[in-house]
C-alpha cells in the first residue's frame, strides 16, 4: 500500500480471542488499521464512535450471533460485511447474505484468501474508479439509480445498498438490455467461480429486486430470462 493511500480501518468480530489476535496481526502487517471485538455488545460500542471500511464477523458468538448482528447493523449502515462461517453450514451463508451480509468465508480458512476477499470487496466500494460506459442515471419506475454517485433512490428517500449491491448495479447498468449468466457476475465481481457463489448471487439478487421492484415476485426491472441469467431493464 503507498504511504499516499488511506489505510483502510476493518473491525473483526469474533469471540475466539487467538482468531482475533492472529487476524489482527495479519492484516496489520498488510497494511491495514484494525480494531477488534469480542462480541456484538463490544462491536456496537466501537460502531457508535468510529468509522470502519469492513466489518469481518463470526457467525457464532455467544449473546447476539452476527447474523441477527448484520440484519440490525443493515439498517443503519451500509459497511460492508464479510461473514466466518462453520464450514458446511450452507444456512448459515445464506441466511448471512440475506441478512445483508457482502460475502463469506467458511472455517478454516488460508489468511491470505481472507486477505484476497477482503481487497475485493473493497475494490467493489463506491469511491473507486467508475465505469465510464452505459448511462448515468437509470430508471426504474418509481425508483432510480445513480450510477457515478452508486446511490438508489425511492422518491426523495435514499435506499441503502451493500458493497455487493452496488457492484451489481455497476455491472447491470454497465450491460442494461444483455442478459448476464450466474457464471459472468461471479466473474465480474471477482469472486472464484463455484456452484455456491452462484447460488450467493441468487441470493444477493433476490435482496436487490426487494429495494427495486414493485412486486419483487415479479420482477419488472431485475428480469431472469431462462437459461441465460439476469438482465436489468430501466425505462
Amino acid at each position: 500500500m503507498n504511504a499516499s493511500e488511506v489505510e483502510a480501518h476493518l473491525l473483526i468480530v469474533d469471540d475466539d480471542e487467538r482468531i482475533r489476535t492472529l487476524l489482527k496481526k495479519f492484516l496489520m502487517r498488510n497494511g491495514f488499521l484494525v480494531s477488534a471485538a469480542r462480541d456484538a455488545v463490544h462491536a456496537r460500542k466501537l460502531l457508535n464512535g468510529l468509522e470502519f471500511d469492513l466489518i469481518v464477523l463470526d457467525v457464532m458468538m455467544p449473546g447476539e450471533d452476527g447474523i441477527s448482528l448484520t440484519a440490525s447493523l443493515r439498517g443503519q449502515i451500509a459497511t460492508p460485511v464479510l461473514l466466518l462461517t462453520a464450514r458446511g453450514e450452507t444456512e448459515d451463508r445464506i441466511a448471512g447474505l440475506e441478512a445483508g451480509a457482502d460475502d463469506y468465508l467458511a472455517k478454516p480458512f488460508e489468511p491470505r484468501e481472507l486477505l484476497l476477499r477482503i481487497n475485493a470487496i473493497l475494490r467493489r466500494m463506491p469511491g473507486e474508479a467508475r465505469l465510464d460506459t452505459g448511462p448515468k442515471m437509470l430508471s426504474l419506475g418509481p425508483v432510480r439509480y445513480d450510477v457515478e454517485r452508486a446511490e438508489l433512490w425511492s422518491g426523495e428517500r435514499a435506499v441503502r445498498l451493500t458493497a455487493t449491491e452496488v457492484a451489481l448495479m455497476k455491472i447491470f447498468a454497465a450491460h442494461a438490455g444483455e442478459p448476464l449468466s450466474r457464471a459472468r457476475l461471479v466473474e465480474e465481481l471477482g469472486r472464484e467461480g463455484d456452484i455456491a457463489q452462484e447460488r450467493a448471487v441468487d441470493v444477493q439478487i433476490t435482496r436487490l429486486r426487494r429495494k427495486i421492484e414493485t412486486d419483487p415476485r415479479q420482477p419488472r426491472y431485475l428480469q431472469t430470462i431462462r437459461g441465460e441469467g439476469y438482465m436489468l431493464t430501466p425505462d
